[in-house]
């Protein structure tokens, strides 16, 4: 079962190693790990994706809160939450095959941010399924290089 896990910590040198080196030194993978600052300076958002079944989540998020520097841990998927991921994509995009390549990115509700004489870069953003329904798309008309962020997730606000 999928987990997307929340963490504030603080923002020092060598907090990320000792996240990633809790996970490792377990044997528990992590699918996708994304971390940048939030709006205090000294703080920072890590937003990890990873597999098991409740009680190795369990034991994972009581071993994150007992790293020095980690202030919260949340599992947000236990709760309704919005998730996004990037993809920004090079595509061959000749005489032929330029329309039907920004035909695709309009149907996506992606961008077009950089045009050479032969390719596209493209930015889309969504779901994880979204991300890789896209990439299948794009595949036969020729994908030159794929960069990837990982997870960013947050908690649906409250309909109260």
């Amino acid at each position: 079962m999928k987990h997307t896990i929340s963490v504030l910590l603080r923002n020092q040198p060598g907090v990320l190693s000792r996240v990633t080196g809790l996970f490792s030194g377990r044997g528990y993978n992590i699918e996708s790990l994304c971390v940048a600052v939030t709006m205090d300076p000294e703080v920072s958002c890590l937003t990890l994706v990873s597999h098991g079944d409740p009680p190795i989540v369990e034991q994972i998020m009581k071993q994150l809160n007992k790293l020095i520097d980690v202030l919260k841990v949340t599992n947000i998927s236990e709760n309704e939450y919005v998730e996004r991921e990037m993809v920004l994509l090079r595509v061959n995009a000749n005489a032929g095959s330029r329309a039907e390549v920004l035909r695709i990115v309009d149907i996506f509700r992606g961008k077009v941010v950089d045009v050479a004489t032969r390719t596209y870069t493209l930015e889309i953003t969504g779901s994880a399924s979204k991300i890789q329904a896209v990439i299948d798309i794009l595949r036969p008309l020729g994908i030159q290089e794929i960069v990837r962020t990982g997870t960013i997730a947050m908690a649906r606000g409250s309909k109260k």
